[in-house]
């Protein structure tokens, strides 16, 4: 497998402590040598600041580090300020993302969907920046059909993004399929998968009950049947998703995007059995 298309995804630390551990992490996930780090932007850019830091301290350490980029909830004026902020810190790489409404908001700023975000970039920025946007292989859970997500996605590349990250699955052919519509409806551009690890039942499960992601069957009740063994369900994951990985990997995927939760051990350990 080929590391430049290998990245990692990591939520702002809020506590002095939350920051500590992820230094911690991030040692262990750079050896595997990713292409870039990521770093995620709360509701309504409640993380702004948090976000900023730690992609600088990332790029300090001498690693590629994108920030995440939400825009509902923000205006043109706050999202432009951003924009020139991450532009005099050298910032080359963002991922652009409509984002959820924060709780309190009453309406939803000037941006509407994804795709206004990034006209507005390129319309700011030229190509300043390298632009991710999120696809959705199992359909976004507020889409109102398939059809009609996969055209929203398509506004999005058609507006200057220059590649796309899936929102994490655990069937390999819905990626395909989704990846076959696209380029019939012709994106040609990069669309990596996103993949979580499994380390703990109760959360996968809440986390995909919330984003739309759908646990196979025989999965759920695999982790189901282990009860609190936390050790059998993480060898369980690492074999599910290790297997998934190397599938998507020899069927054309053009790289992975692990969303590691500040967790280093089990994307660590995907990691190795594929390039073993």
């Amino acid at each position: 497998m080929n590391p430049h298309n290998f990245s990692i995804e990591f939520f702002p630390p809020k506590t002095p402590e939350g920051a500590e551990k992820l230094r911690v992490t991030r040692a262990k996930l750079a050896e595997l040598q990713p292409t870039y780090f990521s770093v995620t932007f709360g509701a309504g850019g409640s993380t702004q600041q948090g976000t900023l830091d730690t992609v600088l301290e990332i790029r300090r350490e001498g690693h590629d580090a994108a920030p995440h980029l939400s825009c509902v909830g923000g205006s043109r004026d706050s999202i432009r300020a951003v924009l020139e902020q991450y532009q005099s810190h050298g910032i080359k790489r963002l991922v652009a993302l409509r984002g959820d409404l924060p709780s309190g908001y009453g309406a939803s700023g000037e941006f509407r969907y994804a795709n206004e975000l990034v006209e507005f970039i390129r319309a700011e920025t030229g190509d300043w920046f390298r632009i991710e946007v999120a696809a959705y292989p199992e359909v976004h859970p507020q889409a109102r059909s398939p059809q009609d997500d996969l055209q929203n996605f398509v506004r999005k590349m058609q507006a200057g993004a220059d590649a796309a990250i899936t929102q994490y699955f655990y069937n390999a052919d819905a990626y395909f399929q989704f990846v076959d519509a696209a380029r019939r409806a012709g994106v040609t551009a990069p669309i990596v998968a996103g993949v979580m690890p499994i380390t703990n039942s109760s959360q996968i499960m809440r986390f995909s009950e919330m984003c739309g992601a759908e646990i196979p069957r025989w999965v759920r009740l695999k982790l189901l049947s282990f009860g609190d063994d936390s050790a059998s369900i993480k060898a369980f994951g690492l074999d599910v998703v290790s297997a998934m990985c190397e599938r998507l990997l020899a069927g054309g995927a053009p790289g992975l995007h692990f969303y590691s939760l500040n967790q280093a051990a089990a994307t660590s350990e995907i990691w190795r059995r594929l390039v073993r």
